[in-house]
């Protein structure tokens, strides 16, 4: 691949959506947790802490952006794509997976 400049046009769509994808798996795992499901790949209390879980969110956008940096730094640039079209995919698949859930009914006792 050719040399560019990090912050190019293909980056920065890249990066938006990563933090799109970011984005969608906040609400989706709120809209989740609301419906009485329990998270599983962070604790049920940090999703419940909203402030806290955004700042889970925004730092998982900072460092695929990072880790795209160190890669195109050292001149892997097809891996520093591929880290943002990955975790896009990823997070994506996860939030629609969020909503696809059944709602969780408790059990009345007679």
């Amino acid at each position: 691949m050719q040399q560019h400049r990090f912050w190019d046009k293909k980056n920065a769509w890249l990066f938006a959506g990563v933090g799109a994808a970011r984005t969608f798996d906040y609400f989706s795992t709120l809209n989740l947790r609301r419906r009485g499901d329990q998270e599983i790949l962070v604790t049920n209390d940090l999703v419940d802490n909203h402030a806290a879980f955004a700042v889970v969110e925004a730092a998982g956008t900072g460092v695929s952006i990072g880790a795209s940096y160190l890669f195109h730094h050292y001149g892997h640039h097809k891996l520093e794509r591929w880290t943002s079209i990955v975790h896009f995919g990823l997070t994506t698949s996860g939030a629609v997976r969020n909503y696809c859930l059944k709602t969780v009914h408790p059990r009345s006792t007679p």
